[in-house]
């Protein structure tokens, strides 16, 4: 399978659903473009990361990532996005240490931030970009403004997300901000930290 270059093209904001992003990838050599619906904490780690005059006071989880692989000798050489399974898109972070190539699973959104921070290409396959790319401009279901999130979320079964949607969705959807807030605290204190991901990625939406 070929290997398709992408750049990023933005980060959208949903005017109606709250705490809802969509970060749109673009193909380098081609009009297609790769949406990926992403939670608020991520978004604002890759909207930093792209604005070069932002610095935070104190480095962010990314920005801390970098300097402990810096200091470790250890550089992200490529993002892959290499698979997209029911909806949910899965990456791997291609790392380098003394010569030796290693493969980290990650989700889309933390190797983006991560990429953007080592400088470091990202990629897709061919047959991924041909399953959910779109032309946003030439195409009947989306406006032509290109931050119409509220478009692409309306469609969940054609646009991907990085997150398992069903988790989130049939487990969480129910829970008030309170008991949501208990079951993070209760997460975090079993340190079942996917979970607890899962968790605030649904209080994020609210």
């Amino acid at each position: 399978m070929s290997l398709v270059k992408l750049s990023i093209k933005g980060i959208s904001y949903s005017q109606t659903q709250n705490g809802a992003y969509a970060l749109i990838l673009n193909e380098v050599d081609g009009d297609k473009k790769l949406p990926i619906v992403i939670g608020a904490f991520e978004a604002q780690s890759i909207a930093i990361a792209l604005e070069k005059e932002i610095k935070p006071p104190r480095p962010l989880t990314h920005d801390l990532f970098k300097n402990f692989a810096e200091r470790f000798d250890i550089t992200v050489k490529q993002v892959i996005i290499h698979k997209l399974v029911d909806g949910v898109f899965y990456s791997s972070i291609i790392c380098e240490r003394d010569k030796i190539e290693e493969i980290i699973d990650a989700r889309t959104s933390d190797a983006i931030a991560l990429a953007l921070r080592f400088n470091s290409p990202i990629f897709t396959y061919k047959n991924i970009l041909d399953k959910a790319g779109i032309f946003l401009n030439n195409t009947s279901e989306l406006n032509k403004d290109e931050s119409d999130l509220d478009t692409i979320l309306s469609n969940p079964d054609t646009f991907g997300h990085e997150i398992e949607n069903n988790q989130s969705g049939s487990t969480y959807a129910s829970k008030t901000i309170q008991e949501l807030n208990e079951l993070l605290a209760e997460a975090v204190d079993n340190e079942d930290y996917e979970k607890a991901a899962k968790i605030r990625d649904e209080i994020s939406k609210r």
